[in-house]
């Protein structure tokens, strides 16, 4: 089946559902994984530096017979590359791994470190044609606007947690109406809260003869949310893509809303605790 489309703020067509291979770093499994998702149908690969499988997301593309016109390529700067010069480097190295002469879509993996030098390095790595779209992930909304406000080309994407337990609709909302397309990591919370088995997913599942995760997908899409779920399994890979012939109705889309936690269901991006614990090591390098 075709994947539906949608079009990025400087033009660029997108597959609004994708496959993510976040949490598949042994390389012949993402390599397979990758294999099986676009023989099912996925053109939008979602990767990153940090997942270390760029190398078998290029293997699994350039054994699948496609043509690079066909794909949507994603991939994400680290924050140890946060700089003008790093970023200029992780770039090319990102394009080398994957065995490409073009991304699709490259985004600022988080909004720490010198995100304004690394911006003007995937702005000028955009005009040269290296990069087709240029965004970023896990900005919130005053951060985006401060990127909008410094720098020259719009961030075309921003990728972020949404799923039923954390949905983000002021950040969403602020998204769309900047013209910024928003991508929904973790769309089903990794599982937390049982969420596959949650009574009133199951009830609208049921009502249209789907199940909880694609009831959740299809909220998400309705909402004008790409999506990248992942799975290493080909049937729900098959499933997951079986979400564009059945709609979610008015208040069933509300009946979803209500399940709102209002809490990230990982960790609090901007808290600083959490930020030098996860991310500390990494800007450090930059000054080493």
């Amino acid at each position: 089946m075709m994947i539906p489309t949608t079009t990025l703020n400087n033009g660029v067509t997108m597959p609004q559902l994708g496959f993510g291979v976040f949490q598949v770093p042994d390389l012949d499994d993402c390599e397979a994984a990758v294999t099986a998702a676009l023989k099912a149908g996925y053109r939008l690969i979602d990767t990153a530096t940090a997942y270390q499988n760029e190398e078998a997301v290029g293997r699994a593309i350039k054994k699948s017979g496609l043509k690079r016109e066909d794909l949507f390529i994603t991939s994400k700067l680290w924050v140890s590359d946060f700089t003008y010069e790093r970023a200029q480097r992780g770039i090319d190295a990102s394009l080398k791994r994957l065995g490409l002469d073009y991304m699709d879509l490259y985004l600022l993996h988080q909004p720490y470190g010198d995100t304004m030098g690394a911006w003007r390095a995937l702005e000028e790595a955009y005009h040269a044609g290296k990069i087709r779209a240029i965004g970023v992930s896990n900005f919130y909304a005053d951060q985006l606007k401060n990127l909008e406000l410094t720098m020259t080309v719009q961030p075309a994407v921003n990728q972020i947690e949404v799923n039923p337990w954390y949905q983000q609709t002021d950040e969403v909302n602020f998204n769309q109406h900047e013209q910024v397309r928003v991508e929904a990591w973790a769309p089903f919370a990794e599982g937390k809260h049982d969420i596959f088995n949650q009574p009133t997913i199951q009830a609208i599942a049921e009502a249209h003869h789907k199940t909880t995760g694609q009831v959740i997908l299809r909220w998400l899409l309705q909402r004008g949310i790409t999506v990248i779920p992942k799975s290493v399994h080909p049937e729900r890979m098959a499933e997951n893509m079986a979400v564009f012939d059945f709609e979610l109705s008015t208040s069933e889309m509300a009946t979803l809303a209500s399940l709102d936690k209002g809490v990230s269901q990982f960790f609090d991006h901007r808290d600083p605790v959490t930020i030098e614990q996860i991310f500390g090591a990494s800007l450090k390098q930059l000054h080493e």
